[in-house]
């Protein structure tokens, strides 16, 4: 009863004393154009359309053309015709977050899609779409997150406040790895957002890869393919800020979205119904604009505050590394892990390839002990690698190279130390003790890097 309360009360603060309203004059596509209110509304307010069954249908505004304003709905458009009165929402798109949010899955309004009743409202509003904090008052980058992957955790150590990308085609393990790091995790708390998912996905995501411990410390946001695109972004918006919130409130979260490469392609369809032009690869200037804006709300909060460590998956495509959205994510993000779908194709799951991926604030967080390592295992996959095709056909003899002859004897302990089933966690420091004992080095495990 109490949560009720509370949110009648903030709806109530919301309600406007005038109502200005306008009517239909164009429908082209998923497009309206409404007229009498575009003196009223700016790109990104919310209106409603009445449709001739009565039903309300969410609208926001994504341009203007020829006096008329451009709205584009959240859901279907069925029964909207010309004349259909078009209301303006006077209030900026917020939610009111809530710890009594862990737990629960919600759509792109902040609203519960998982059938446990109302979620509590808190008492402060949170801007859907809000700038990160300032570069200058932020804090630094520092101190390591356990994620539970040993392929992550050795060669690819996360930071808090580290934004890192998981790229991949299709099939090949995005999801299966999210929902590990999701679960083993060391972060107060996960964030998620499944942006253009298959609706079967996400009860399966939910209870057989997060499972009861994952979930009662997360939040899921969830917005299904079939869903419209202005859905889709905003579950993404909706996404960080509840991140955002949690962070303020002193905590280390883990924000996982699947995948931006979707959040990409609903601007797209938003853009090009605008008439905006397209520019790469049917993507329109307004994408690139938008994906800074969209991953750089994670990172280090404010001096004092907690922090958002971001893993975003992209969707690339054919298996093209430098298609326009992965090569875009990759220069705004602060390392990528590399899924190879050949990797995949031999049976090593996370097919992680370490010698194609790398993690930019890794060396100045682990200490000389840990870099060594690395280093060393690093050297010998690449050696091997290097000589692969010709050991494979059986054309290397042993002897011609001690260096290749050292790779070949490390290599299948290391490809067995870089596999990992879904329901194996291994932390920090006996990652790298194993790591340690394949390669015959001596490891201590004090300190375990800078904090």
């Amino acid at each position: 009863m109490k949560f009720l309360v509370r949110n009648l009360i903030n709806d109530i603060e919301r309600v406007s004393n005038i109502q200005v309203y306008g009517r239909v004059a164009a429908v082209q596509g998923m497009l309206l154009e409404a007229g009498g209110v575009q003196r009223t509304l700016s790109v990104g307010d919310r209106c409603n359309v009445v449709a001739r069954d009565g039903r309300k249908v969410v609208c926001e505004v994504v341009g203007f053309r020829q006096g008329r304003a451009l709205l584009m709905p959240f859901s279907a458009i069925e029964g909207i015709g010309l004349g259909c009165r078009t209301e303006v929402q006077e209030s900026e798109p917020v939610i009111y977050p809530d710890r009594g949010w862990l737990g629960r899955t919600i759509d792109g309004f902040g609203q519960p899609v998982d059938g446990l009743g109302p979620l509590p409202s808190g008492d402060a509003p949170f801007a859907i779409r809000s700038p990160p904090p300032p570069a200058h008052s932020r804090a630094r980058v520092a101190g390591k997150i356990d994620l539970g992957v040993r392929a992550v955790n050795a060669f690819l150590t996360c930071c808090r406040g580290q934004r890192m990308g998981i790229f991949a085609g299709s099939g090949v393990g995005k999801s299966s790895l999210l929902s590990m790091m999701a679960r083993n995790t060391s972060a107060d708390v996960s964030v998620i957002g499944l942006i253009g998912e298959r609706g079967r996905e996400a009860r399966e995501f939910i209870e057989d890869d997060l499972g009861p411990e994952g979930m009662k410390r997360s939040v899921v946001v969830v917005s299904t393919s079939d869903e419209s695109p202005l859905m889709r972004r905003q579950a993404a918006y909706v996404t960080l800020a509840v991140a955002e919130f949690f962070r303020d409130q002193g905590l280390d979260v883990l924000c996982m979205m699947d995948s931006v490469t979707r959040f990409a392609m609903a601007q797209r369809e938003i853009s090009l119904s605008a008439g905006e032009p397209p520019a790469s690869k049917g993507y329109t200037p307004t994408v690139f604009a938008e994906l800074p804006r969209l991953l750089e709300r994670a990172g280090p909060g404010r001096q004092g505050k907690g922090s958002i460590t971001g893993l975003f998956t992209v969707l690339v495509d054919a298996d093209d590394h430098n298609e326009p959205i992965a090569d875009a994510v990759r220069g705004i993000l602060d390392g990528h892990i590399v899924l190879d779908r050949a990797i995949a194709d031999r049976g090593r799951y996370p097919a992680i390839n370490v010698l194609r991926s790398v993690s930019r604030t890794m060396p100045a967080c682990n200490n000389e002990e840990e870099n060594a390592l690395v280093r060393r295992a690093r050297s010998l996959l690449s050696t091997y690698e290097d000589m692969a095709e010709l050991i494979r056909l059986g054309a290397y003899r042993r002897g011609t190279d001690p260096a290749v002859d050292e790779a070949i004897t490390y290599y299948r302990p290391l490809e067995d130390f870089l596999g990992q089933l879904k329901s194996e966690a291994t932390d920090l420091r006996e990652c790298y003790a194993r790591l340690a004992e394949i390669l015959g080095m001596a490891f201590s495990g004090d300190g375990m890097g800078r904090a």
